[in-house]
């Protein structure tokens, strides 16, 4: 007889709103199976962050049910908060303390005993590559290292369920990478995680299911794959040096593809669901007729076309406005 295991997070029409004017939250509904990495993606100012607040029990929905590893998150926080870790948008370490020092704070405030919790911290410390400044103030540490013993605090009690929103804002390219196989460890060892994140490759990387959350609504829900197959097959990308040059290459290029060419600018792109064949044959177009192009791709749907297409704008780069105005709502 097969077991069906239930979903550790779930989220059912959960609605937040800060005054009148801002519905933060408008009916968003989730759910994380145990040992996967949903990723929640979206803009600054989305919902993101407050999805995550109520989920970890420091806001309550003013309207929708969740529950974290079955438990209901407003009838007993306190055993929703046993059950999960949370590493949110800034490091919540104390700088006057040692790394080692946090950490053993930490397990202290879980109750772990004191030898089980000093044995803890130098698994942790060793684990994320921070043994050799264990015994360092954490204000002498850089940022990325500040991330790793963040996240290394939120595992202390070795919680089934994570919470990482946005863990590599603001990390340098190789911190960033050096997280993400620390993520994709602890999935392996069966935590399951929620992930809210700005970066598309980040999404594309680490997450099992992705839900594309814009202005409180999830607008969008599946793999990568799935919501990349949405966009359709490959296009080749012929960049000109014009938009007039462009709109007369669009024209030699009708019936090349598989669907209608289309103009952007300076740029046509040939749908090429025969991939290299289309290519191919652009390229013997453009040799007809004398045309040098700038640039020529083939290139497959990205997150990015995803996101652009199914909200009209890309993800990163938001009015930091938006950021700040979040951050200080879901304080309140």
């Amino acid at each position: 007889m097969s077991c069906v295991s239930s979903p550790a997070i779930v989220a059912d029409s959960l609605v937040k709103s800060f005054g009148a004017a801002v519905k933060a939250l408008d009916g968003v509904s989730l759910e994380v199976e145990p040992a996967t990495v949903l990723g929640l993606l979206g803009p600054n100012g989305a919902g993101k962050t407050t999805a995550v607040n109520i989920l970890t029990t420091l806001l309550r929905p003013d309207a929708g049910r969740a529950t974290v590893m079955g438990i209901d998150v407003v009838r007993d926080p306190a055993a929703v908060r046993r059950s999960i870790g949370l590493a949110g948008q800034y490091a919540a370490v104390d700088d006057n303390l040692t790394g080692a020092e946090n950490l053993i704070l930490v397990g202290r405030l879980n109750h772990m005993a004191s030898a089980a919790v000093k044995t803890r911290a130098r698994e942790l410390l060793e684990r994320f590559a921070l043994s050799d400044a264990a015994g360092r103030p954490a204000k002498t540490y850089s940022g990325g290292m500040r991330r790793r013993l963040d996240l290394a605090a939120a595992l202390v009690a070795r919680p089934p369920v994570l919470f990482l929103d946005e863990p590599t804002t603001g990390l340098d390219p190789r911190s960033r990478i050096d997280l993400w196989s620390v993520i994709e460890d602890l999935v392996r060892e069966g935590t399951t995680v929620l992930l809210t994140t700005q970066y598309l490759e980040e999404a594309d990387r680490l997450a099992d299911r992705i839900s594309v959350v814009d202005h409180g609504k999830v607008i969008a829900e599946g793999t990568s794959a799935e919501l990349k197959a949405e966009m359709g097959g490959a296009v080749v990308e012929i960049r000109l040096s014009d938009a007039d040059e462009a709109r007369q290459v669009a024209g030699a290029m009708q019936g090349v593809g598989d669907a209608d060419t289309t103009v952007d600018d300076d740029i046509v792109r040939v749908p090429a669901k025969s991939g290299t064949a289309t290519l191919t044959e652009v390229v013997r177009q453009l040799d007809t007729h004398g045309v040098t192009a700038r640039g020529l791709q083939l290139r497959e749907p990205s997150l990015d076309d995803v996101f652009l297409a199914l909200t009209g704008h890309v993800v990163v780069g938001q009015d930091a406005a938006e950021h700040r105005d979040e951050k200080e709502r879901t304080l309140k």
